[in-house]
């Protein structure tokens, strides 16, 4: 039989703008890097860690406390991972490039 754990931490968002479709994206694809099962929790609320839309649906913005559950045998690893994403990236606001004069006041 395999080692399956279960681990669940809470976090607090800590990025600007929230958990909102670039970071729950970050997050989909880095839930999907791991064996385990994984949850995420507001309040008395769980939703799926891989779907996008369940995440978003968790209104999670700037300060909000979330737990993170994985059942599996990557679970510790797997919570430390997602964890990171909650919080804000180096370069600011969610890091957004700026795309070729589109809006950075260069238009002439």
């Amino acid at each position: 039989m395999s080692d399956v754990r279960k681990h669940e931490v809470e976090f607090t968002v800590q990025r600007q703008l929230g958990l909102h479709a670039r970071p729950a994206s970050q997050f989909v694809v880095a839930a999907g890097r791991f064996e385990s099962e994984i949850s995420v929790g507001r309040g008395q609320e769980w939703v799926d860690g891989r779907s996008v839309l369940s995440l978003l649906s968790l209104a999670a913005s700037n300060g909000t406390r979330l737990r993170i559950r994985a059942v599996g045998v990557d679970a510790v690893e797997a919570v430390q991972a997602l964890g990171e994403i909650l919080k804000e990236p180096v370069g600011g606001v969610d890091a957004e490039p700026v795309l070729g004069g589109l809006g950075n006041g260069s238009e002439v």
